[in-house]
């Protein structure tokens, strides 16, 4: 016991605080306002919702059957339409609303809610989280033809000294064909106007 008395002696300590745990304690202040201090780098990118208009190419399609004759027909074809996309960013946190309608032979809603990531000063990279909602009965549209779960990953870049931004997104609708019941993906670009 007088051992551990000597190591917490006042002799001992008195130069730890002064020294070596003050100057630890110092630099982890610094550092916990270093990261939470806003800085260029942690910038809002691509600030300002808006809405635009593209398109969009299915790259999959669904259930196929061979026929008598040895071809392969595909029954859920992968299809191309127009897009009418919409961002609400919220100002103060790195979140969006998103939505995407797709319309062509067959139309499809997919709302998202995305987590954005800043790259610089005009760009994000973000990830939506939502669904896709195909109507129209059975036809087929670049994100299936039945509600499915949805992944969007995307890009949003403002171009310099204007209210116009590019946009580019994936979306990746898990169990979206009713007959080959696979994954359905597509590609969106586009251009919108910031409001």
């Amino acid at each position: 016991m007088s051992y551990i008395k000597s190591l917490v002696s006042k002799k001992r300590m008195e130069p730890l605080w002064q020294g070596r745990l003050v100057a630890l304690g110092s630099a982890a202040i610094a550092t916990g306002l270093t990261l939470a201090t806003p800085s260029a780098a942690m910038a809002q990118a691509a600030y300002g919702s808006y809405l635009g208009v593209g398109m969009s190419f299915g790259v999959t399609s669904g259930a196929s059957i061979t026929l008598p004759n040895g071809e392969r027909e595909t029954l859920e074809d992968s299809r191309v339409s127009g897009t009418v996309a919409f961002r609400y960013k919220f100002l103060k946190v790195p979140i969006s609303v998103r939505t995407q309608a797709l319309l062509g032979n067959g139309a499809a809603l997919v709302p998202t809610v995305s987590y954005d990531l800043p790259v610089n000063w005009r760009t994000d990279v973000y990830l939506g989280v939502g669904a896709s909602f195909p109507f129209n009965g059975d036809r087929t549209t670049p994100v299936g033809n039945q509600a499915a779960f949805a992944l969007q990953p995307g890009i949003d870049y403002v171009l310099p000294d204007s209210n116009l931004v590019l946009f580019g997104n994936a979306v990746i609708a898990f169990n979206a064909y009713r007959i080959g019941g696979g994954t359905a993906a597509s590609l969106q670009g586009g251009v919108g106007v910031r409001f």
